[in-house]
């Protein structure tokens, strides 16, 4: 069959394969998958031969920066260092981050995630104490979040710096600003004499709002940096029963095998959820000017994944200073993941990690190819898992409610606006 023409109506796919992790098998499964009323249904539909096309539920996206995204050709980052980044997009944000930058910005990102297969999406948004700017984009959020269900569940983090908490009230007043959005408390860690008192702060206002919490952690080098320890830490100290996603890791990478162990023995008795960022962290870390990288960044995964611990993959950035490639697309995620994070050569229900993990840790709907699930499918050109990691899958089939999409990307000349000043 022409690959791209699936007919319309019911159909039944015959001939596809899945990842047996998400049927409770082993390895890849050949078998069939009926679209009925828009659900996946045991039986029904008019038969078409896929030729063993993989298939993947629509997938999740755990760790995003939407209002980040895609101000790389106004502001790119001079060095590609993460100490570039940082300083670039704070030179960005004041006076262009408002109701006109926003909501174009954000939705070229959306329309980006919906044509690769993507359902569900966690953003940070950035926050650095009570200014308009703040609230708006907030704001712009709920409006973006009201207008894509149905389409892409959203859910947003707040981003702040730790020492916020050097001020209780205004840790106070950002996570009302969250909870009244429904969203997550935030922040990045850093080494700090007070640090264990900040995080005290953000997880008694979490639990006061029955918050869950999303901490951007150890994005670094340096193997005496380890605020994850703390993190465990406190969690376990205050009986903390909300959800905590830890996110980056990148020293505990190079860290000394005792430490590293007794770390993570601690994060899996607190429960704590991971999400691995290995694109962008391959972009920043060991970064050196005329010096070749020796270390990727990427996180202890596989370690973490042994003690039980709940492991994600995610996106991060999309075209700004912190990852300067990217388009929201999952299947690219997973592909440079199973290559930088050698996934493949072990466990073969790594799957997970970008479906039913993220799914967990946010709380958002797990995906499924079950009987009655909807019918929210990647269906990619590729037999087994080095056909689908060999070529970018540009034409690849998503079907939302058992409807096969327009999967055009939008054109980037379509933010050209956004480059000039306003």
């Amino acid at each position: 069959m022409d690959f791209k023409a699936l007919p319309t109506g019911d159909v039944r796919l015959e001939n596809v394969t899945i990842p047996g992790c998400l049927v409770g098998q082993s390895g890849l499964v050949k078998t069939d998958l009926s679209v009925v009323g828009g659900k996946l249904a045991a039986s029904g539909g008019q038969a078409v031969d896929m030729g063993g096309a993989m298939v993947f539920p629509c997938f999740v996206d755990m760790h995003t920066h939407l209002d980040k995204g895609h101000i790389w050709p106004r502001s790119p980052n001079p060095d590609g260092t993460f100490d570039g980044a940082l300083e670039t997009v704070r030179d960005d944000k004041p006076g262009k981050w408002d109701a006109r930058d926003l909501p174009p910005r954000m939705t070229f990102s959306l329309r980006c995630a919906y044509a690769h297969g993507t359902r569900a999406i966690r953003t940070h948004l950035d926050y650095f104490g009570e200014t308009d700017d703040a609230r708006i984009s907030w704001d712009v959020f709920a409006e973006l979040r009201d207008a894509w269900a149905g389409r892409i569940a959203l859910q947003a983090s707040v981003l702040t710096g730790i020492d916020m908490a050097q001020d209780v009230g205004a840790v106070a007043v950002c996570a009302d600003l969250v909870a009244a959005h429904d969203g997550v408390l935030g922040a990045v860690t850093y080494p700090e004499p007070d640090l264990r008192d900040w995080l005290k702060t953000y997880f008694a206002a979490a639990m006061d709002r029955g918050m869950d919490l999303d901490f951007h952690v150890d994005e670094t080098m340096d193997p005496s940096v380890n605020t994850l320890r703390d993190i465990a830490e406190i969690a376990l100290e205050m009986g903390f029963e909300g959800k905590i996603t830890v996110g980056h890791l990148c020293s505990l990478s190079v860290m000394e095998d005792a430490v590293a162990d007794a770390t993570m023995d601690l994060v899996a008795r607190a429960g704590l959820h991971v999400v691995s960022l290995p694109m962008c962290n391959l972009y920043l870390q060991d970064r050196h000017g005329g010096c070749t990288p020796r270390g990727r960044g990427i996180t202890l995964v596989h370690e973490m994944k042994a003690r039980g611990i709940n492991v994600s993959f995610a996106s991060d950035n999309t075209r700004d200073p912190f990852y300067a490639y990217g388009d929201m697309d999952m299947v690219e995620v997973m592909r440079e993941a199973t290559r930088i994070g050698h996934l493949d050569h072990s466990a073969d229900d790594w799957t997970h990690a970008f479906l039913g993990n993220p799914a967990q840790a946010c709380g958002f709907e797990a995906p499924a190819l079950s009987p009655g699930a909807p019918a929210d499918l990647v269906i990619c050109r590729a037999r087994e898992w080095t056909e689908l990691f060999a070529r970018p899958q540009s034409d690849r089939i998503v079907m939302r409610d058992g409807k096969a999409i327009d999967r055009s990307l939008p054109d980037y000349a379509e933010l050209d606006f956004l480059m000039e000043a306003p």
